[in-house]
């Protein structure tokens, strides 16, 4: 038998903070404890990860790779398929914890393509959400596009003004605005 290579991806920051990628990992421990894990926080809308091309490209017959859902394998239905496809090829067992062992005969491929085409139509619904919800804010009086404004711009004038006299340390100190906000204003102000 041939090792248990475990997979853990998270697209965000704000996942790496509530303990996904802990939680991912507990799960395939939980079932392989002699699991090698690899952990990266990278966008599922590529394939091109680094880590994960690494691992898939270390892995050898007889070798289980270790997913906790399908969606951290891939977003793309033909992706994935290719992707999986390839592994059956090499003699690589792909499991996936929360579907199963995923094997390289018939209904093995069709039930692989099926939840590939979910998880596909899921991203792609809740894109289409967004997308609509946004159009319909748009719609609103007093609606801005991004992140509401941190700092009037009276006090951005005000801390730039400071910057003649104190560093940008001293001004951050002082007013609360970041020193990588107060950069960027006077980068912004020089070219216009």
């Amino acid at each position: 038998m041939g090792k248990i290579v475990g997979y853990v991806r998270i697209s965000s920051k704000g996942q790496l903070v509530n303990n996904s990628m802990e939680q991912q990992e507990q799960e395939i421990l939980n079932k392989y404890s002699n699991a090698i894990i690899y952990s990266e926080q990278f966008t599922g809308t590529t394939i091109q990860r680094p880590i994960f091309n690494e691992v898939v490209k270390n892995l050898s017959e007889g070798d289980t790779l270790v997913i906790c859902k399908l969606d951290r394998l891939a977003r793309n239905t033909g992706e994935g398929i290719e992707l999986v496809q390839g592994l059956f090829n090499k003699g690589i067992a792909v499991h996936v914890l929360n579907v199963g062992l995923l094997e390289n005969t018939t209904m093995g491929k069709f039930f692989l393509t099926t939840l590939l085409a979910v998880a596909e139509m899921e991203r792609n619904t809740i894109i289409e959400r967004t997308q609509n919800g946004k159009a319909i804010a748009k719609t609103k009086k007093g609606f801005t596009e991004g992140r509401p404004k941190s700092y009037t711009q009276k006090q951005l004038d005000n801390a730039v003004g400071m910057l003649n006299n104190d560093s940008y340390k001293e001004v951050a100190e002082i007013t609360g605005i970041s020193k990588s906000t107060l950069i960027r204003e006077v980068r912004k102000r020089k070219v216009t």
